[in-house]
């Protein structure tokens, strides 16, 4: 017979996925999606003694497989993007100019108000970090400036914009579970994530102007340059992809149809532009872009410095398999325990806590936390955190756009600390930076719960109770 979980058989399953990813992989090493798939399987034997059978668990994968697939999709449209970029000279391009435009005092501000800008035109943090990103970590590699640091800026500049895009999937998924209005609840998040990126913006000017670092006419770039140049042949057809990618954002068309078509237009454009065969731009959609698809425009693909080899030797849709086999492994663990109401059980003990407003938000904070970290992925948090508690705000008078700001200050700008979840392991195969290397430079996205926990504690940006009727139609 079924019944719901006892509070210590829930949070158990936290418990274990922390000390197992934690010691495996963190202490040993060991991959990430085996550890995932050892918590899965003490899940199920918490599932079992609730009564669930091996099939509802199956059941419960699924449906979680069911909301990661549009993600999916975008993964490989991303892996595609980047083999198709640098097969037609976008990125490299990109690249090129930067190095003697970007002044390496002021990188990591640049480098995020340019992936921010991007970001809000697109709605997508994946999709910015996948081309501006990408650009800019190959001038900071170039620049001598820190990884750790320059991966921070840029994924900070990622998430920021995709909190604040009216084109965002998180953007418009957190006001519609707690009827907000969409551009109430973005100007709402002003008051978290304005203070957090001021305060990212001090921090990294500072850096940079008590660091030396490489200068633009250094020799080793100066040879870069070079070498992109003779690979390359610069015009601005190039920059048509990436034209194509911010129409289909202004115009609201669907992000993977625009990836892909973008990339398609990239391998004609690469072929014409470059003279590189037409197979090997399809072949760049799939396994990335190679130096020896270099030679046949002529030139001698042995004579590029290693350097340059790895700016452009990546990308591909079948680079994204170690993110997609992770996600599959670490929903194996987030189906199970929501199935077996492990979550449920978890925030309506938490729920019980609640007094006052800072609780109210922190108990928002903790349960959306909580979910991220297993699930890797904020949607999930959003619809469950932001139902469970909605009636909680209403109660202790408060406007529900709190709580749509809270679900993303501690849902989407998390995400990219999870080494497990999704993004964490997008932004390390898409950078070459780790979690655990980035992750204090990523000064904006823990600094937004902070912020959340202050104005909660203060009553600054705390909104009261109106006609939340009105609020929802306009």
């Amino acid at each position: 017979m079924k019944r719901a979980p006892t509070f210590f058989e829930s949070i158990s399953c936290f418990i274990i996925l922390g000390l197992v990813v934690g010691v495996g992989f963190g202490y040993f090493g060991i991959p990430i999606q085996p550890l995932l798939l050892v918590a899965a399987a003490y899940a199920a034997l918490i599932a079992l003694r609730v009564g669930l059978s091996w099939r509802e668990m199956e059941e419960g994968i699924i449906l979680r497989l069911k909301t990661a697939m549009p993600a999916i999709f975008i993964l490989f449209s991303v892996g595609i993007i980047i083999g198709t970029w640098i097969y037609a000279g976008t990125v490299p391009m990109m690249i090129y100019y930067g190095l003697q435009m970007i002044n390496p005092t002021y990188f990591l501000v640049t480098a995020f108000v340019i992936v921010a800008v991007v970001s809000v035109a697109t709605g997508t943090a994946w999709g910015s970090t996948a081309t501006a990103g990408v650009a800019l970590m190959g001038i900071a590699a170039e620049l001598d400036v820190s990884l750790a640091m320059a991966a921070g800026a840029v994924i900070s500049g990622g998430v920021f914009g995709d909190k604040l895009s009216p084109l965002s999937d998180t953007t418009n998924l957190a006001p519609l579970v707690v009827e907000v209005n969409l551009f109430d609840h973005i100007k709402h998040m002003l008051w978290t994530t304005v203070p957090a990126s001021i305060v990212g913006l001090t921090v990294w000017f500072f850096v940079g102007v008590n660091t030396e670092y490489g200068s633009p006419s250094a020799d080793n770039v100066q040879g870069l340059l070079g070498e992109l140049d003779m690979v390359y042949n610069w015009n601005l057809f190039m920059l048509i992809p990436f034209i194509i990618i911010l129409w289909g954002a202004f115009t609201q068309k669907p992000v993977v149809p625009m990836m892909l078509l973008s990339s398609l237009v990239a391998v004609f454009i690469g072929m014409f532009s470059n003279g590189f065969a037409l197979v090997d731009g399809f072949t760049a959609m799939a396994n990335g872009f190679s130096t020896d698809m270099i030679k046949a425009s002529g030139f001698d693909a042995a004579a590029l410095s290693e350097n340059a080899t790895t700016l452009i030797a990546r990308g591909g849709i079948f680079s994204m398999t170690t993110i997609v086999v992770t996600i599959f492994c670490g929903y194996a663990f987030a189906g199970i325990v929501e199935a077996a109401g492990c979550l449920d059980k978890i925030l309506e003990s938490f729920s019980r806590l609640i007094h006052s407003t800072w609780q109210l938000v922190g108990v928002t904070i903790l349960g959306s936390a909580i979910i991220v970290f297993t699930a890797g992925v904020a949607s999930i948090s959003i619809i469950m955190v932001g139902v469970l508690l909605q009636d909680a705000y209403a109660k202790q008078g408060l406007h529900a756009k709190n709580l749509s700001r809270t679900l993303e200050d501690s849902g989407t700008m998390l995400l990219p600390f999870v080494p497990w979840g999704v993004s964490g392991i997008y932004y390390w195969e898409i950078l070459g930076v780790s979690v655990a290397d980035y992750w204090i430079w990523a000064i904006p996205c823990y600094l937004c719960v902070v912020f959340a926990m202050i104005n909660a504690k203060t009553g600054i940006g705390i909104a009261k109770a109106d006609d939340q009727a009105t609020a929802g139609s306009r």
